[in-house]
């Protein structure tokens, strides 16, 4: 397997200039699978926090750089969309938001809002003890007991999970006039509320209808992802690198 990611090459999430050279640092091994931004990227490319590998390598060692609560040390790191970045001898805090054209880009949050992060569901399964255990769209779990209501949650809802505790602090039903963002396709990073789902019979994808504020348009519900209008604060008073 080569250790090397070719720039033409990588995901269209990824925030690089393709012609600026032939290679770029790839992902380790990680969540978000193919579409995870090495942690690398984000330091030096977007925030210019360091200028190669080995300062970037020296600032993790540091333990002051926490990705979704915990200290990281890989440089290689995949991250990927509505992760949680903390520097906390900076006191700087972002959420990876997806932006025009599916790029992922940082947007500047405060510290509370830094203390949980959201993901959707992308399945469900019952596990020993009675319990069931929820796969959020970055490829970790969430368990829930048998006492919580299981049956509330659905596939294509998103969770909001604290980062310490692992529990959930908030649930976010896909449905129609739930607020949604768009993570890919032509729409990619508009925002606005459903107005219908259109269920495709056979194995065609389903689609949706999104109001925004300016106009609407349809895309597959693949594309879209149940946030809450909070989202929307950080994204308008942020800053996005």
């Amino acid at each position: 397997m080569t250790r090397h990611q070719k720039r033409l090459s990588a995901p269209n999430s990824w925030p690089i200039e393709r012609k600026e050279g032939t290679f770029t640092v790839k992902a380790s091994a990680g969540p978000h699978g193919e579409a995870g931004v090495p942690l690398l990227i984000l330091l030096r490319d977007v925030l210019g926090y360091v200028d190669n590998k080995k300062e970037a390598r020296y600032a993790l060692n540091e333990g002051n750089v926490l990705v979704n609560g915990d200290a990281v040390s890989d440089e290689q790191r995949p991250i990927g969309m509505f992760d949680i970045l903390a520097f906390t001898e900076r006191g700087e805090y972002f959420r990876v938001f997806p932006d025009e054209g599916g790029r992922l880009a940082l947007t500047t949050i405060d510290a509370e809002s830094a203390d949980s992060r959201l993901g959707k569901v992308v399945g469900k399964q019952s596990v020993k003890g009675g319990a069931t255990q929820l796969t959020l769209h970055d490829g970790s779990n969430v368990r829930v007991e048998e006492d919580d209501d299981p049956d509330q949650y659905h596939s294509k809802d998103s969770l909001v999970v604290d980062n310490e505790t692992k529990e959930i602090v908030a649930h976010f039903p896909y449905e129609e006039g739930a607020l949604v963002t768009a993570v890919d396709g032509t729409h990619a990073g508009e925002v606005g509320e459903i107005t219908e789902i259109t269920v495709t019979p056979g194995s065609g994808n389903n689609s949706v209808a999104v109001e925004t504020d300016a106009y609407t348009f349809e895309t597959v519900e693949q594309y879209v992802v149940v946030i809450d209008e909070n989202f929307t604060g950080d994204a308008e008073d942020g800053e996005d690198e």
